[in-house]
């Protein structure tokens, strides 16, 4: 005679089996089919998403590398950036670029700089394409410069590709046929303002916003520049090591989807 209790579990061992596929008797946590992971974000979804990143860890150039043409037949040269006290630093010779491995478009970069010594000259290139190094003088890659240098932080210099601003005739040398990118053109497009860096020795905070075909920059809270009609719409982004040691403590990225005010920030 077969005991109740048993005949009960028995039907219901049974219906299981019937009620879920493959013959699984229960649900199994290492079943795909029962356990499934969430899936992957599609494009659209991800695209209504800001994400937010820094492009250095703090600990290593992980992301980046270096194109520093004095490298080439020198392979123990001293590098020219280096991590140091959690901070990445351009020391400024030998004189080239660092660039990360990827490419981005549609973002805003927030730059936290300082010349911790002497003050001079350095740059970060948007919209830099890595497949076109040593472009210019044999060293700079095609890109759009946002300079750094003390002083004209936020002027624009044309590395092989382009960009209008208002009031180009004020702001550019030259007549309109001489503005371009290439060696013997007038590459250079001074900012809006005066005075917008700290002193020598403190922080400065860079924002750039690129979007589509613009690029907005703002130092420590003012707008100085306002581009638009660039030639690139995405690339990589580069570091320059050009003379003088520059410390950045924050290389933070955020994808966006329209462009912050022109206007000087609150």
């Amino acid at each position: 005679m077969k005991h109740p209790y048993l005949t009960a579990l028995l039907i219901l061992t049974t219906f299981s089996a019937l009620a879920l596929p493959d013959g699984h008797a229960a649900a199994c946590p290492a079943c795909e089919k029962h356990n499934p992971t969430e899936p992957a974000a599609t494009e659209d979804q991800a695209a209504d998403k800001a994400e937010t990143f820094s492009l250095f860890d703090g600990k290593t150039l992980d992301g980046w590398y270096a194109d520093v043409p004095k490298a080439d037949n020198n392979p123990k040269i001293e590098p020219s950036f280096v991590v140091r006290d959690g901070k990445l630093v351009s020391k400024g010779v030998p004189r080239g670029h660092l660039i990360t491995k990827r490419s981005f478009k549609n973002y805003r970069l927030v730059v936290e700089y300082r010349f911790p010594g002497k003050p001079g000259n350095c740059g970060v290139l948007v919209h830099t394409d890595g497949e076109r190094p040593r472009v210019l003088y044999g060293m700079f890659p095609a890109s759009i410069e946002v300079q750094l240098q003390h002083n004209q932080a936020g002027d624009f210099w044309c590395i092989h590709e382009n960009i209008a601003v208002p009031e180009m005739e004020k702001r550019r040398n030259g007549k309109p046929e001489t503005w371009g990118g290439r060696q013997g053109q007038n590459r250079h497009i001074r900012n809006l303002t005066n005075g917008s860096e700290k002193p020598l020795g403190e922080w400065n905070t860079m924002i750039i916003e690129c979007l589509d075909d613009k690029v907005r920059v703002w130092v420590n809270g003012d707008l100085v520049n306002d581009g638009f009609d660039a030639t690139a719409k995405e690339g990589q982004i580069a570091l320059q090591a050009e003379g003088a040691e520059v410390e950045f403590r924050k290389l933070e990225m955020t994808t966006i989807k329209e462009l912050t005010a022109a206007k000087n920030l609150e």
